[in-house]
């Protein structure tokens, strides 16, 4: 059974290459017709400030709460893990999901993220076809599929 769409769903992305932000956008379109709301950030400290509101993200109207984090692990000033530890240890944000959106195939890398609490860990596609299809599963699973608090 399809939940009804009664609101615009927001994504926050924290990817720092750009070539990858503007594949990930026109993925995230192309894999399907759902309102979804897409903002990025491009490293673990901005992720941090948009969800705490802080600096050039205070205004909470710029900043909505995400309904799904898309967190890569390599990023500059705080890296990934860095930042699911302090999402999930947070009371306010804990209950976000966080899925791992990396190059990283490393079973350490899979296995720490899973122990600091994320929700799931996919390694990045070598295609434009295969983002789209797993753009395609991740909004089917998130948005149609489970119940989000």
């Amino acid at each position: 059974m399809r939940k009804q769409e009664t609101k615009r769903t927001v994504v926050i992305i924290a990817e720092d290459d750009p070539d990858d932000r503007l594949l990930i956008k026109d993925a995230i379109i192309e894999a399907g017709k759902q309102s979804i709301d897409v903002y990025f950030v491009q490293d673990g400290a901005e992720m941090l400030d948009f969800l705490y509101h802080r600096g050039k993200y205070e205004d909470q109207s710029k900043a909505p709460i995400p309904e799904l984090v898309l967190l890569d692990l390599n990023m500059p000033k705080k890296g990934g893990m860095e930042v699911l530890q302090e999402i999930k240890s947070d009371p306010r944000l804990r209950t976000i999901p966080v899925v791992v959106l990396t190059t990283s195939r490393a079973p350490e890398h899979i296995a720490r993220s899973y122990e600091l609490g994320g929700n799931g860990f996919i390694t990045k596609p070598n295609t434009y076809s295969e983002l789209v299809e797993v753009m395609r599963n991740l909004k089917r699973y998130w948005f149609n599929t489970v119940e989000l608090p």
